[in-house]
């Protein structure tokens, strides 16, 4: 598979604009990634704009922190389906999961899947405050509550994707789960590296500088 259909191309900084989200579904459209991955608020103009194309909308949920209530997760989920939606990033319950309120992140997590239907529901954990072991637990109870894919981080907590959480993430899913990692993954060996470890999915906003690092690359040893 091409690098670039490894990529979900995203901007959710605070301070993005309309054009800024025209320019990133050109862009998305011009490298053939799989995905643009935008903030809520976002995602009817994303899907108009990617609507004669196969790059798929992802919008976040609960985003940065996953603080928000279950209703308001619900809430703002089944408004982006209504906006065009192909797949679902939220935050878990960060506190809940530390709390070892399990029950209710698995509930949280499966009542967002029930809203979606058969949309792709990535759960991510941010996996820079938790140890070993809330990463195994928080895969377990994303993966029986449905989830679709488990994602290292928001880019927004103290660290992003790391080597040790996609090899632990990786090895707790097996194949009933996909893992995404994001988080400052800027370059094409770092994403090369996590596509090595098992993962389906980067999230970065280098996707542009990824591929043509890796095109340049190819062509350099084209003889």
């Amino acid at each position: 598979m091409e690098l670039s259909q490894y990529i979900d191309h995203t901007l959710l900084k605070a301070t993005a604009t309309p054009e800024d989200i025209i320019n990133l579904c050109n862009e998305a459209k011009e490298h053939n990634f799989y995905a643009v991955c935008v903030n809520s608020c976002y995602v009817s103009l994303a899907a108009e704009k990617l609507k004669n194309s196969d790059v798929k909308v992802a919008s976040v949920v609960g985003f940065p922190l996953g603080a928000s209530s279950l209703h308001a997760k619900v809430c703002e989920v089944e408004q982006t389906i209504k906006d065009g939606a192909d797949e679902i990033d939220m935050v878990l319950n960060i506190g809940f999961l530390k709390a070892e309120r399990y029950d209710e992140v698995q509930n949280e997590i499966a009542g967002v899947k029930k809203a979606i239907g058969d949309r792709t529901l990535k759960v991510i954990l941010e996996t820079c405050y938790l140890t070993d072991a809330e990463i195994r637990t928080a895969c377990h109870i994303s993966k029986k509550a449905g989830a679709d894919f488990v994602k290292t981080s928001t880019g927004f907590g103290s660290g992003g994707a790391t080597e040790e959480a996609v090899k632990i993430m990786v090895a707790e899913v097996g194949d009933s789960l996909k893992v995404k990692a994001s988080g400052g993954i800027k370059d094409a060996a770092t994403a090369k590296k996590y596509i090595k470890l098992g993962v389906s999915r980067i999230g970065t906003s280098s996707g542009i500088e990824i591929v043509t690092a890796t095109k340049k690359d190819t062509d350099e040893h084209t003889y």
